[in-house]
């Protein structure tokens, strides 16, 4: 006779059956009261919620092999699975019309449940992007707020780096199962976060990189935090989506402006339209959160001793892409001292190159 599962094993044995999506997950939930409720129910009476195959599933115990290798997973003190009906499973998420029935943790659990903010952007952000990113994600975790993110290239890692260096640490919600780092340029950074912070996916162990599933995780993200910051975003970014969804959950939205030039700002300069709070200082969202401001603050450092002609030719340069040509018109210099004088200036990180053989001032 074969012992009773525990919660866990039942839960894990529900959700891992293929093709049982989470709105049908909750129909059941509510017909029969427990994972273990649904696991004992006959045939018949689950093939009135869902289709035969999975209704056979489920009668025959669920999916018992991977909710085995998922609880082998959990030898390692640091993982965690909470549950719908766990005690620490994050109150902010239960306010959700879907929220996920399982969060699969690796790291510090309760950053989960503590005051946070969401930040996203492009995954091709410009430097003064990146530094905007990580200047303002320390200056908020220093105040307490815990930095939620995607762990994406660009606007997320640097987002994730300035959680890390402040007090509250950062958390980071992926798409695909916890035994699997993606993008793989990340897996040093995934790893200071799994020691430090947080990883947390909705998605079973082996889950690759669907499309489908970041947008899923996107209402993760929106919906531990309560505000998001979107840093430079195209106007098909998928931090617009992300923006979205908080304003739905009714979190705040902030975003950061840009040059009117640049397709990084279009995104940002909609949400602003469309009532986002624009913010060009960590204390504007603490304001926001009505939270304390006195030590918070995402002003860049002083710049570097320059001499009168770098500091001139980058006063001419201004903010705003600008070409080789229209530089030297502007400045009188001619194109060789010019361009001597911009990569003198990129070296200390005043300056990027952009494509089409523009350059623009970053700090």
């Amino acid at each position: 006779m074969s012992s009773p599962l525990t919660d866990l094993e039942s839960w894990l044995g529900l959700t891992l059956v293929p093709g049982l999506g989470n709105s049908a997950l909750r129909k059941l939930l509510i017909e029969f009261g427990s994972p273990d409720g649904v696991l004992t129910a006959s045939r018949a009476a689950l093939g009135r919620h869902v289709d035969a195959e999975i209704a056979s599933a489920i009668a025959g115990g669920g999916n018992q092999e991977g909710a085995a290798k998922t609880l082998a997973w959990l030898d390692d003190p640091a993982n965690r699975i909470l549950t719908l009906a766990d005690a620490d499973y994050p109150q902010q998420l239960l306010e959700l019309h879907d929220p996920p029935p399982l969060l699969y943790v690796k790291g510090r659990h309760e950053l989960l449940s503590r005051p946070a903010l969401a930040i996203v952007g492009s995954r091709n952000a410009t430097a003064q992007g990146i530094a905007n990113a990580d200047q303002f994600a320390r200056a908020l975790s220093d105040a307490g707020l815990t930095i939620i993110s995607g762990l994406a290239l660009g606007i997320d890692a640097a987002a994730h780096r300035g959680g890390l260096a402040g007090v509250a640490s950062t958390i980071a919600v992926v798409g695909t199962g916890l035994d699997i780092i993606y993008p793989a340029r990340n897996r040093g950074l995934a790893h200071d976060i799994a020691a430090r912070g947080a990883l947390v996916s909705e998605f079973p162990l082996g889950a690759p990189a669907l499309g489908s599933n970041f947008p899923r995780r996107n209402r993760v993200i929106s919906g531990l935090a309560r505000g998001c910051l979107v840093i430079e975003a195209a106007l098909q970014s998928g931090s617009l989506i992300t923006a979205r969804l908080a304003n739905e959950q009714g979190r705040e939205v902030f975003a950061l402006p840009g040059s009117i030039h640049s397709p990084l700002a279009k995104g940002c300069h909609r949400l602003i339209k469309q009532g986002a709070k624009l913010v060009d200082d960590a204390n504007d969202i603490l304001e926001e959160l009505r939270l304390p401001t006195a030590a918070a603050s995402a002003t860049p450092s002083a710049l570097p001793q320059l001499d009168a002609p770098a500091e001139k030719l980058l006063e001419h340069l201004g903010f705003d892409p600008c070409g080789l040509d229209a530089l030297c018109a502007r400045s009188g210099l001619g194109a060789d001292t010019a361009s001597a004088l911009l990569l003198h200036l990129e070296l200390q990180g005043l300056v990027q190159t952009l494509p089409g053989g523009q350059y623009q001032r970053v700090r």
